[in-house]
């Protein structure tokens, strides 16, 4: 019997409570009809999907979104249970939904552990109220308190927290004490994002912003300071932004990293297979009408050449602190990592940007801080 390929699949839940001044994901507002409508398209596009692809093995599940909590407990159920019948499972694959705190109920986290949700992912952003409300969060850090003492209540030993830094009214005390705020609760992840002013969020036509975010010296202290902190309570950086327990990495996010196979389910869906990278339609009225394409009806439809795997191996790759493995280059593409890219890799080394450890090929501490000067090359 042939061994099955490892899949990651991810679920895009677009709908929102309130949609967030920072944000640029494909999220709105909407009505209790048209999220009911969304799941039912949702589970015909994955029976649709595994009834043609026999040779995957579902190793991750990541539920996104907008906010996957704001569906009813017993829709996600459906999603999850339309999976397990037409997917084979891995019998340790992790399945996550992100979470926002002002939507997470005692029903709702009951219903996730029974049909088999084993990480939670909380957008909290910040633990200051001023900060919360600036950002557009719709809930307090009071309401996050309970939403975690719920989550650790029904049996989640899986807790990824989300915080942001430079941020409006946001100054380095403050984020201090975010900081030894969530080490105190002892989640398993911290993921550690500064914030990006986007084109197209209302924080991109705001005047005021510049004047009330942190200034560049300030950020820098910030991003010191959070490895600091976290590397003196255990935690691990194994990637740019992300920080865990030992054994409690996110492999849904590693297999993006590692280039693994992903499939896209919901709207506006990103997919590759088979180094072919696709995706569904951004518009809800197209996608009810239609939830299961074949690959040609898809959109931005684009199959990699080598040269482009290679780049991006190396460009997603070399986000991970252990880097990009010789041998698992080698591997993949029947050729040295040193005949590639072995003028650019010398580079760097010299300028101690990059270094060699254990058969990976990394960046040096000072290299993170200066990487996208180094990944540019690799493009």
């Amino acid at each position: 019997m042939n061994q099955k390929k490892n899949l990651g699949v991810y679920i895009h839940i677009p709908f929102c409570l309130r949609k967030c001044k920072y944000c640029d994901f494909l999220s709105f507002v909407s009505d209790k009809e048209t999220m009911q409508k969304y799941v039912e398209s949702l589970c015909e596009e994955i029976r649709g999907f595994f009834q043609r692809e026999k040779e995957y093995q579902v190793t991750t599940v990541y539920f996104g979104g907008g906010t996957p909590t704001i569906l009813e407990p017993e829709w996600t159920e459906r999603i999850i249970n339309t999976l397990k019948n037409e997917a084979v499972f891995h019998p340790e694959a992790e399945i996550s939904t992100e979470a926002n705190p002002g939507t997470l109920t005692w029903d709702k986290l009951l219903t996730y552990k029974k049909c088999g949700i084993n990480r939670l992912s909380i957008g909290l952003q910040s633990t200051q109220e001023k900060e919360l409300s600036y950002l557009g969060r719709i809930h307090s850090y009071e309401q996050f308190l309970e939403g975690y003492d719920l989550a650790r209540k029904t049996g989640f030993t899986n807790i990824n927290i989300d915080l942001m830094s430079a941020v409006p009214y946001q100054t380095l005390d403050t984020w201090k004490e975010t900081l030894d705020r969530i080490l105190s609760l002892k989640p398993e992840h911290i993921s550690a994002y500064s914030l990006i002013v986007e084109e197209g969020t209302p924080f991109y036509d705001d005047d005021k912003l510049e004047s009330l975010i942190p200034d560049e010296d300030t950020e820098r202290k910030m991003y010191e300071i959070t490895e600091e902190k976290l590397l003196e309570y255990g935690y691990h950086r194994y990637e740019v932004s992300n920080y865990a327990l030992y054994g409690k990495e996110c492999a849904h996010n590693i297999l993006y990293w590692q280039r693994g196979d992903y499939i896209g389910f919901g709207l506006g869906a990103s997919s590759c297979i088979r180094e072919t990278r696709f995706k569904n339609t951004d518009q809800m009225k197209e996608y009810l009408g239609h939830p299961w394409r074949e690959l040609a009806d898809r959109e931005e439809v684009e199959s990699l050449s080598i040269e482009e795997q290679m780049a991006e191996e190396m460009i997603l790759g070399l986000r991970m602190i252990e880097g990009v493995s010789k041998e698992a280059f080698y591997c993949r593409y029947g050729l040295t990592l040193e005949s590639i890219y072995g003028e650019i890799i010398e580079k760097y080394k010299k300028s101690k940007l990059l270094t060699e450890e254990n058969g990976y090929i990394k960046f040096t501490k000072k290299g993170l801080d200066l990487s996208n000067i180094v990944l540019r090359e690799f493009v």
